[in-house]
């Protein structure tokens, strides 16, 4: 006989206690537990990007301009633009495959280990190939890793983690990336002169992630008693469909999709919008640059790591994620209205703060609009598809205004309404709090 109360979700006590306990046990988290999942979280953003950028920011660029490539920057634009596409495809894929899967592992941990070493490897590759292409090829192949990676990992937020406690794992996970990416180019920067040990070492930290999260995670129970997936090409084919009567999940779809375009119109360009707006030299932005990546880190983990705990205790997701998505707006206007340095620090400053709360509370909002648990994979996947669709087209729309109208002038006022209209989406999510 079950041991624990049958609850009705008429109860408010009933809904309030089902919030409590975790999708997979049916039982609330230990304290022990709890800890573990963070710590996880934590250290798994926090490898991942590291390792990540110590290559994409530093390391793949000056391996680009080590080989004599003729074009170095037409080639990291195509080579990113190839990337985005093998990101988004490779993120539906293996978040749906992982959900079908009935390994004695479980569905998530095989994918995670499996993408990791992938990724890490391939990333190590770029490093010792001596072309264009195979370093292309390389590349991409780390991003399938990459998202065979992420796709289930983020996934875990809905299989183990009670909705409670959503907004603090998520802000773990914010906080690792956002620490983890202004660190990783930093520690790209010490191997710039000699950088075959740059490369293992960011691949090193991609594996580390995985294994370090699969290792202080509480197991993941195994898979092979839950339902059988469909089986058949047809069946496979149809579990890609999108969800359907899913307003909400459409809204923080294109919610996320807005703030990532106005996110990345300024940063993919911050270096030129120190240049040529603010009007400094080449070695005054370098001083500004770096100035600017400390504000971030600082700012940028604080408001991941507050943001979480703070919506978990008030019971709140849309909140955080449309006062985020303002800061970043009133940020972006400092440089728009004073195009100085100093500018520049409070956009740092005002906008990394926001970001921060936005990537900590925005990922638990995205997990509780699912509308099957059981697809969590697929349909997390489907909504990182924004992530990738706002990375690409965000420069792609400042490089336009640039083009069309000579300056960077208009670039602010147009990222500004980017960050509203996401706000404006978030705010139209009904079953959400």
């Amino acid at each position: 006989m079950d041991a624990h109360p049958v609850v009705t979700v008429d109860d408010p006590s009933a809904q309030s206690s089902t919030e409590d306990l975790a999708p997979d046990t049916g039982h609330p988290l230990t304290r022990g537990r709890v800890l573990r999942f963070g710590a996880g979280f934590l250290a798994f953003g926090l490898l991942w990007i590291v390792g990540l950028q110590i290559v994409a920011a530093v390391l793949l660029p000056q391996r680009l301009r080590d080989i004599g490539v003729e074009s170095p920057e037409t080639l990291l634009g195509s080579i990113s633009a190839i990337t985005a596409i093998v990101s988004l495809v490779s993120n539906l894929v293996f978040g749906n495959l992982s959900d079908r899967t009935r390994s004695r592992f479980g569905r998530r941990a095989p994918w995670i280990l499996g993408g990791a070493v992938l990724g890490g490897v391939s990333l190590t590759l770029v490093g010792f190939l001596p072309s264009a292409g195979l370093i292309t090829l390389a590349y991409c192949v780390s991003m399938v890793g990459l998202n065979m990676m992420l796709a289930p990992a983020v996934a875990v937020l809905a299989d183990r983690v009670p909705k409670s406690l959503r907004g603090t794992m998520s802000a773990f996970y914010g906080g690792g990336l956002a620490a983890g990416a202004p660190l990783g180019s930093l520690v790209g920067a010490l191997f710039i002169t000699n950088a075959v040990p740059g490369f293992v070492l960011g691949g090193a930290f991609m594996i580390g992630g995985a294994v370090v999260a699969l290792v202080v995670w509480p197991r993941e129970r195994s898979a092979q008693d839950l339902p059988p997936a469909a089986g058949g090409l047809k069946e496979l084919l149809l579990s890609f469909r999108p969800p359907r009567n899913a307003p909400d999940f459409y809204l923080a779809f294109a919610g996320r999709l807005f703030m990532l375009v106005s996110y990345q119109m300024i940063m993919a360009y911050q270096l030129y919008i120190v240049q040529d707006h603010v009007g400094q030299t080449v070695a005054e932005s370098a001083v500004t640059i770096a100035t600017m990546s400390g504000i971030l880190l600082v700012v940028s983990l604080l408001g991941a790591v507050v943001a979480g705990p703070i919506s978990d205790r008030i019971g709140r997701r849309k909140l955080p994620v449309v006062v985020s998505s303002v800061l970043f707006a009133v940020g972006i206007a400092m440089p728009w209205i004073w195009p100085s340095p100093m500018g520049m620090f409070l956009f740092a400053g005002i906008a990394g703060f926001g970001y921060g709360v936005y990537t900590s509370v925005d990922q638990a909002l995205n997990v509780d609009v699912l509308p099957n648990d059981e697809e969590a994979g697929k349909d997390l996947g489907i909504l990182n598809l924004s992530t990738t669709a706002g990375q690409t087209v965000g420069p792609l729309v400042t490089s336009a205004l640039v083009v069309a109208t000579g300056s960077y002038s208009v670039v602010f006022p147009v990222s500004i309404v980017a960050a509203l209209l996401g706000a404006f989406f978030i705010t139209r999510i009904k079953s959400v709090r």
